[in-house]
């Protein structure tokens, strides 16, 4: 594979051939049907000639056309299933790997910017990469000092190719809408384009890993690696090993699946609330599923499988991008979710139109919006909730389909910037939630770390018996400091933090290898 295809004419023509591939493929699937093979036959083969040719295409460009292939992944689970088939390998690919750049334009980028000798910082450096991406990709080596680290290169010229390609594919976005039904494509390319800048900033991802390290250093759930040096176009963080989610999704057991589901959800609202940062990009490819901790402390009995996976931890990757939200998820999203679950449409309604989601110039049923949103916010309801594809395609069919009430009603509302990218990752949590089939108790994790999720007086009460447990600890009482750590402590059933309060890990952690992929 040559070095990553820069010139504006090369990239274009890749590109804009894409739309000229389907018209294609359209007009052969026509001449099949003529020649006597069935519609539904050709639809498949059509299918997977398409999916072939648009992943291979976007995974070989890699810049904005990886960047947009990845988003689009955690969605596959809304298509209709006899879609979704043919698509499904090809975008999981765009999740783990795409062609190297060679080795040479690595050291020459390395010797650019950590210096002519560059090759002593490292015990050893393997030069095959672990893993690429969109606009670099992950080397394993040896740190001077014995840590294995995981070294990320930047593509030369990935800026410009990055912008290059979501331009060219902005132009023709509504080609790419029968990807996602439901989803309009192009608000998802221009946001992507807003953030090039920060995508390519190291010094700010470095700043976001180091922030989440910090806060989740002895958290007994997830793990992030630490940052071992920064420069331009180079980060080096210490290496994860793991099981990458895209097998766990693939063929992960149910225990397992369950878990990462459970803790995908942890971290996405506990992140903000203890960071003040989302992390905004959260296809499989960044997230590792890791064994126990040895040195936790397990018991020395034999345990089942099922006890064995609610004590794997979440592995997290790639911090560069990311939403800043200094005083956690807006409170408007929490109070929201509780009022609709309660049913107070007028009160909904009115904190919609407020917060600029009913522009002034619509006007809206209260009522109807309310039937809008109760099935999306289902997982919410309950104690514990089984995301599936089959509930995902439900939700997408109710929204896409033109003639229905629910499709009528959502073209009306509006997004609000500031809640552009904040909708974006939880859909794409939900999507990887949904692709994981797994059962969530979401309410736990709402109730522990979203504000306004819990009435007023609610959490009122959720502080006050967690003063009263504390106080029953400092009496000496033995079985109820048990009970008292079976609540507050990491929970073998994945039930999480006690409701309304904030999780508190135990004693610290040995220092972990971990990786950057």
């Amino acid at each position: 594979m040559s070095d990553l295809p820069r010139k504006a004419v090369t990239r274009t023509a890749k590109l804009a051939a894409l739309p000229l591939g389907f018209a294609g493929r359209a007009t052969w699937g026509l001449g099949k049907r003529i020649g006597g093979k069935s519609a539904e036959l050709v639809a498949r083969e059509v299918q997977q000639r398409t999916a072939d040719q648009l992943f291979k295409v976007l995974g070989e460009l890699k810049g904005g056309a990886m960047k947009l292939g990845q988003a689009l992944s955690v969605f596959e689970s809304a298509l209709p299933e006899e879609v979704a088939g043919p698509y499904r390998a090809a975008l999981t690919k765009l999740q783990e790997a795409a062609p190297p750049m060679p080795s040479g334009t690595v050291h020459a980028v390395l010797a650019e910017r950590l210096g002519a000798d560059w090759r002593e910082l490292f015990l050893t450096f393997d030069d095959k990469p672990s893993a690429a991406a969109s606009i670099g990709q992950v080397h394993r080596a040896v740190w001077h000092d014995g840590r294995d680290v995981a070294v990320k290169v930047q593509y030369p010229g990935a800026g410009e190719a990055l912008l290059s390609d979501l331009t060219q594919l902005s132009r023709f976005a509504r080609l790419l809408g029968p990807l996602v039904p439901g989803m309009d494509i192009k608000p998802l390319i221009t946001e992507l384009r807003d953030r090039v800048s920060e995508e390519l900033d190291y010094e700010q991802e470095a700043r976001s890993q180091r922030a989440h390290a910090e806060e989740f250093a002895e958290d007994p759930d997830v793990v992030v690696p630490e940052v071992v040096h920064q420069s331009a176009q180079v980060l080096v963080t210490e290496w994860l090993d793991g099981v990458p989610l895209a097998e766990v999704i693939a063929d992960g057991t149910a225990g397992q699946r369950d878990r990462a589901g459970q803790l995908l959800a942890r971290f996405l609202f506990s992140g903000p609330a203890r960071t003040g940062l989302l992390h905004a990009d959260p296809h499989p490819g960044n997230f590792r599923l890791l064994p126990p901790d040895p040195e936790a402390g397990a018991s020395g009995e034999e345990s089942d499988e099922g006890a064995d996976a609610a004590r794997w931890r979440l592995g997290v990757l790639d911090f560069g991008t990311v939403d800043r939200l200094p005083g956690g998820l807006p409170q408007t999203i929490g109070d929201a979710l509780r009022l609709t679950l309660g049913g107070e449409a007028d009160a909904v309604y009115e904190m919609l139109r407020a917060e600029g989601f009913v522009k002034d110039s619509i006007d809206l049923e209260p009522d109807a919006v309310l039937d809008y949103l109760l099935p999306i916010i289902e997982p919410a309801e309950v104690e514990e909730f089984t995301f599936s594809r089959s509930w995902m395609r439900h939700q997408a069919a109710r929204i896409a389909d033109p003639r229905s009430p629910a499709h009528q009603l959502g073209k009306q509302l509006n997004l609000p910037p500031s809640y552009l990218l904040i909708h974006r990752v939880t859909l794409s949590t939900i999507g990887v939630l949904c692709q994981l089939g797994a059962t969530v108790r979401l309410r736990d994790e709402l109730e522990s770390w979203l504000p306004g999720f819990l009435a007023p007086e609610d959490a009122g009460d959720a502080e006050e018996a967690e003063d009263d447990r504390e106080g029953q600890g400092g009496q000496g009482d033995v079985e109820a400091l048990e009970d008292q750590e079976d609540v507050e402590g990491l929970d073998s059933e994945n039930q999480g933090p006690a409701r309304g309060t904030k999780h508190v890990p135990p004693a610290p952690r040995s220092a972990e290898t971990v990786d950057a992929g």
